[in-house]
């Protein structure tokens, strides 16, 4: 699931939604073009989650959380009795991981660093969110100091996310 207001003008999450592979197994869903007037269908999104054992969100790291129509997403789809609460366990046992992007460097994301704080803790409430409905949350895919970033690293990202997504894809159709 991408989620970037933005996508034209970011040069990493392009890079990143360039390196998903094709599969049979890989449903891409771009919220905001999905949704350009937030009015999320989430009877649609929850058959789709249904058929996923992963469950990926990639984003920008925006204003230290997910931009606003990701939120949104979650606070619609993720509804008490179904994916939470009583009897809401649609999610049990499915992986949640994150694809994030981020201007500031890895050093900025740390205690000493501009920001000061690791990036876990800015993660906390996704999480969160993932254990209260019983998913599998996993450490996200970081590609950090993307305002930096010289084309070559862009390409070895590039590489890597290819890799993290088909070691995932493997774990669970292996």
């Amino acid at each position: 699931m991408l989620a970037h207001p933005y996508l034209e003008r970011s040069k990493a999450n392009q890079m990143l939604l360039d390196s998903i592979p094709l599969s049979e197994n890989i449903t891409l869903r771009d919220l905001y073009e999905l949704y350009p007037h937030f009015t999320i269908n989430v009877k649609e999104e929850q058959s789709l989650l249904l058929n996923h054992d992963v469950i990926l969100f990639q984003h920008p790291l925006y204003w230290y959380s997910c931009p606003p129509l990701m939120k949104q997403w979650i606070d619609s789809v993720l509804e008490d009795g179904w994916a939470y609460g009583i009897n809401g366990n649609a999610l049990k046992g499915k992986k949640w991981i994150q694809a994030i992007t981020t201007g500031g460097s890895q050093v900025a994301y740390t205690k000493e660093g501009f920001h000061g704080h690791l990036i876990e803790e800015f993660l906390l409430p996704f999480q969160r969110t993932a254990e209260l409905c019983q998913m599998d949350y996993h450490k996200p895919f970081l590609v950090q100091g993307t305002f930096h970033l010289r084309e070559e690293e862009f390409q070895k990202e590039s590489i890597r996310y290819r890799n993290f997504i088909l070691n995932n894809l493997e774990a669970n159709h292996g």
